[in-house]
Order: structure tokens, then C-alpha cells, then sequence
């Protein structure tokens, strides 16, 4: 979001993402251990794109921290490859990793321009990726698993999991848009 005309629209992506993320900090007091494990990288994925986001009106942080990033969500797209084994979910955190390893590259770079093919590869993935969750974004049933009587917990609501996941899905678009 370093390039020009980014004020507005970045600040605002900026604010969702912090938003996101905080919301998956507390989504991290789930019942459910997978449900935490997720929000977890689902915050940091929140948080690293509200600090890429932030728009040049700040000065632009050192070429060393873009490595850095790209060290970070390396790591996290290792992670995610790992948990894929388990669950089909977790290759959605490898691509949303492997996207910030790019846009990080590419910053650290200091071209701030993507390479076409890859970057038109990643903004149909997350153009469907948004259009996808926006459907399955309807109000799920309230109560917890049969026979539990209390209401669920903010880490245990799927339609707020979803929301989020949309949140950043759209800023993810808005983000390799700006490449």
C-alpha cells in the first residue's frame, strides 16, 4: 500500500486488519484446540497485513524488515504446508503465507512491482477465495455441540470465523492489487 494515492484506502485496510486480528486473539480462547491453533495464525496473518499495509504517508520501514516479513511468513507457510496433512483448510494459510512472502519480496526488492503472472495467479485465487466465503456467510445455528447448554464463546462463533476470514480475503486483494 506504499504507492500513491494509498492514504485513505490504506489507513482503512490498516484498521480492518488490526481489527481481524484482534477479533482472532480472542478466538484463541475457543474450547475447540484446532479452532485455537487456526485463530492463532489467522491473527498473525491479520496483523502482518495491517503493518504491510500501512501507507507511505509513514516512512517506509527498512529493506532489512521486508526480509524479515518474508523470514516470518516463510516460516508460517512451512507451518501451514505441515497442518495441511491433517486438514484441506490450512492450504488456504499456505497461499495466504506464500502472498505475503511475495509482496514482502517484492518491497525488499524495491521495484514495489509484482511479477504480472504470479501476482494475476494470486488475485483470481483470492477473488474467488472472497466470493466463496461471502456465500457461506450466513448466520449459523447458536449452541455449542449436542447436549451443551451454554451459548458459545466469541472463539466459538463460525459466522464471526467467517467474517473474518472474509475481512482478509478482501484485504489480501486489496493488498496485491496495489503490486
Amino acid at each position: 500500500m506504499h504507492g500513491p494515492g494509498a492514504g485513505s484506502a490504506g489507513w482503512l485496510l490498516v484498521a480492518l486488519c488490526t481489527a481481524t486480528g484482534a477479533y482472532c486473539l480472542l478466538r484463541m480462547r475457543s474450547r475447540v484446540e484446532e479452532q485455537r491453533r487456526t485463530a492463532g495464525g489467522e491473527a498473525l496473518m491479520g496483523f502482518g497485513m495491517a503493518a504491510m499495509a500501512v501507507p507511505a504517508a509513514v516512512p517506509a520501514p527498512p529493506r532489512w524488515a521486508w526480509v524479515v516479513y518474508a523470514a516470518v511468513f516463510g516460516a508460517t507457510a512451512l507451518r501451514a504446508l505441515w497442518a495441511a496433512r491433517n486438514s484441506a483448510h490450512h492450504l488456504h494459510h499456505l497461499v495466504g503465507a506464500f502472498a505475503m512472502v511475495y509482496m514482502a519480496a517484492m518491497m525488499a526488492s524495491g521495484t514495489h512491482a509484482g511479477i504480472p503472472v504470479l501476482t494475476g495467479v494470486l488475485l483470481a485465487y483470492f477473488t474467488a477465495y472472497v466470493l466463496w466465503t461471502g456465500t457461506r456467510l450466513v448466520p449459523v445455528a447458536a449452541g455449542g455441540p449436542a447436549g451443551d447448554l451454554r451459548a458459545p464463546g466469541w472463539g466459538d462463533r463460525l459466522e464471526l470465523a467467517r467474517a473474518c476470514r472474509l475481512s482478509m480475503g478482501i484485504g489480501m486483494l486489496a493488498m496485491l492489487l496495489t503490486l
